[in-house]
């Protein structure tokens, strides 16, 4: 994920690897010299460390935790312009305006970087995390710093300094409308260092609404991407943004540095090395309330005389 927050960060990782460059599954081949992610610990030794992302969530072996309410967000609505550039690795874009998540157990506020995607092959399984071993089409990250710190790698160096909010994405039969324009952003950015102006988006209409995201996971673990620093306050929300099918495609029609077709941009699940998953409490605790007053109600209808 670094080589996807910046791309000065990724140069200074390149130099620290003696000409080695990190490179996924899908561009290993006979004549290509990049690493894939099994040997991505010969880039930067922290890729096999004991605190890696993604990893798949076992939904049954998650802890419910009731401090993990809804999240508070600001600066999510506000409409701004920035640079969507294909990087070699991904798609990104820069948040250019100060947009922050809190709460929800969050130790700090964190505030909004910027934002990038791993995918499949036209729409077939590529997000990172997987839950209970289901791979959806895509993930969708929005990388935050503590709003203390004045530079990312500062934040890089303190064990929760950043948090990534993940977003699954699901097939629908219907185009998403909110990102029109960014699919149609796509076309112009199909090659290494291409990049475009998009404006008037938002980070809030590219995510769901606040009431569908009341359900979502938490761990600590890393970037997903060399140096692999583990770093990462991890959120992980259960309900998939839809996009149809020729959305989820446009993605696979981008390039990698080395050419090749930009498909399968993710990292394989990592061990859990004994890592809690805690899971949000709000939404189980409403319903399990909810049941226990129909129930309630109904019991006390019944024992009415007629």
């Amino acid at each position: 994920m670094l080589a996807l927050i910046s791309s000065v960060l990724l140069a200074s990782i390149l130099k620290t690897c003696t000409g080695a460059d990190w490179c996924y599954q899908t561009q290993v081949t006979c004549q290509s010299h990049c690493k894939g992610p099994d040997l991505w610990h010969e880039v930067h030794r922290d890729c096999r460390s004991h605190r890696q992302s993604p990893i798949n969530i076992v939904t049954k072996k998650t802890r419910l935790d009731p401090r993990l309410t809804p999240l508070e967000f600001s600066g999510y609505q506000e409409a701004f312009s920035a640079i969507l550039k294909n990087n070699g690795h991904s798609v990104s874009v820069s948040v250019p305006h100060m947009a922050t998540v809190s709460g929800g157990d969050l130790r700090a506020t964190y505030k909004a970087v910027q934002f990038h995607f791993h995918w499949g092959e036209d729409g077939g399984p590529g997000s990172e995390h997987t839950i209970d071993g289901e791979q959806y089409p895509m993930e969708l990250h929005i990388v935050h710093m503590r709003q203390d710190y004045s530079s990312l790698s500062d934040a890089l160096r303190d064990p929760s300094g950043v948090a990534v909010l993940g977003f699954f994405y699901e097939e629908s039969r219907s185009s998403n409308r909110k990102y029109n324009e960014f699919i149609e952003a796509l076309n112009k950015v199909e090659h290494t260092n291409d990049n475009t102006t998009i404006r008037g988006i938002s980070l809030s209409n590219l995510i769901l609404s606040e009431g569908n995201m009341t359900k979502y996971y938490r761990y600590n673990g890393s970037l997903t991407t060399p140096h692999c620093t583990e770093a990462v306050v991890w959120t992980v929300f259960e309900n998939p943004i839809p996009l149809s099918k020729d959305q989820l495609s446009a993605f696979s029609k981008l390039k990698f540095h080395d050419g090749m077709p930009m498909v399968k941009t993710f990292r394989p699940v990592q061990p859990r090395q004994g890592r809690f998953v805690h899971r949000s409490g709000s939404a189980v605790l409403l319903a399990s309330f909810t049941l226990l007053l129909v129930g309630v109600i109904s019991a006390l209808g019944l024992s009415q005389p007629n």
